[in-house]
């Protein structure tokens, strides 16, 4: 009986010591550093809103589902913890005390929930209480201090998402944000949508590899995506630089180097493998005859073009190889809406062209 407590008190310190790293590993440490735990519980989540959703022909269906996965994981975190602490200063209850372990359970839960229903007269057992209140408390003070903190970066995310929608369509599409300015007259302003998306793009890269889980957040519209949208305004960027390089801003060489580094530091946090030693000459999986129609499309709103599709074609593959594999992977991975030029989901799906708004005349 005396090895069986002595154990006890060994298992509950391990449980303990192990929760309170994963708790200061999620919510406390300023980096993408989850514990195996928090790790497990996303996944878990995010696999079971995917089998549900995979049975979903309809996309806005399926994206209703998959919105759940990341809230799920958050308050899956909370009770799993809350479940560890308690198991972890039962053992402790156990091994400190001649309680059953029924009796320690119940000790502990009284402790933990700071209900005080189960109190010591031992002045040992008074303060594993205390510290059993107090331990129950932090973690639900920490998540609840975590929760604005994800949801301002979420905010600021999908701020500059949902300006896009006006200027890319949705889902947002490169050549359609060059389509709409050029037609009216407003390719002057993509010096500043470039800078602003480099800004978003370093912003979000420190939010979403510091917290991971804002990786599965999905926007408010189902045909919207954090993804999708920096995707749009790197091939904006992408086609403009290579279809025009005396006229293209530099601003939009700057937006490529950021956005794919961000690409790449996400893609490296969800365990997705990306090409490390690209070549200007390596193949893409965009096809060209999909870039040569786009470019007659550009031509036909009046668009500054320098170069023919065939001599753009090799500046813009040089261009994209550093950044498709990743945006690619990640868009499969998070079931992202499937907008032109953003590759394959998992399960077949024909690409959605972006929304254009219906010009409406003037009633009387």
């Amino acid at each position: 009986m005396v090895i069986e407590r002595v154990l006890a008190v060994i298992g509950g310190f391990v449980i303990l010591i192990g929760t309170a790293s994963s708790v200061l590993r999620t919510l406390v440490v300023p980096r993408g550093v989850l514990s195996r735990f928090s790790e497990l519980v996303l996944d878990a989540t995010v696999r079971l809103s995917r089998m549900i959703g995979d049975r979903i022909a309809d996309y806005t269906r399926r994206d209703g589902i998959l919105a759940w996965a990341a809230p799920v994981s958050l308050m899956s975190l909370l009770v799993g913890w809350l479940l560890a602490f308690w198991i972890g200063f039962s053992l402790l209850d156990f091994g400190f005390s001649r309680f059953e372990f029924t009796a320690a359970m119940r000790q502990a839960g009284s402790s933990i929930a700071t209900l005080g229903f189960a109190a010591s007269p031992r002045a040992s057992l008074t303060i594993l209480d205390i510290v059993t209140g107090l331990t129950g408390m932090v973690i639900i003070a920490l998540q609840i201090a975590y929760l604005p903190t994800l949801y301002s970066a979420y905010n600021q995310r999908e701020t500059l998402v949902t300006l896009l929608a006006a200027r890319g369509g949705e889902p947002a599409w490169g050549p359609e944000i060059l389509a709409r300015h050029a037609w009216l007259g407003l390719l002057g302003n993509m010096p500043e949508l470039y800078g602003e998306w480099e800004r978003w793009a370093a912003t979000v890269s420190e939010s979403h590899t510091s917290y991971p889980v804002l990786i599965h957040f999905r926007s408010p519209q189902p045909l919207r995506s954090w993804l999708i949208s920096l995707l749009a305004v790197m091939d904006a960027a992408a086609l403009q630089t290579a279809l025009a390089p005396s006229s293209a801003p530099v601003e939009a060489r700057l937006l490529l180097r950021m956005g794919y580094l961000t690409l790449r530091d996400i893609a490296a946090i969800e365990s997705i493998p990306t090409r490390q030693d690209v070549s200007p000459d390596d193949d893409i999986a965009l096809p060209y005859e999909e870039f040569e129609s786009a470019v007659k499309a550009l031509a036909e709103v009046d668009m500054t073009i320098e170069r023919t599709a065939l001599e753009a074609w090799p500046h813009f593959r040089g261009w994209r190889v550093n950044y498709e594999d990743a945006a690619y992977g990640l868009a499969m991975h998070i079931d992202a809406v499937p907008a032109l030029w953003s590759g394959d989901r998992r399960r077949p799906e024909t690409p959605i062209p972006p929304v254009r708004p219906v010009n409406r005349q003037p009633t009387r």
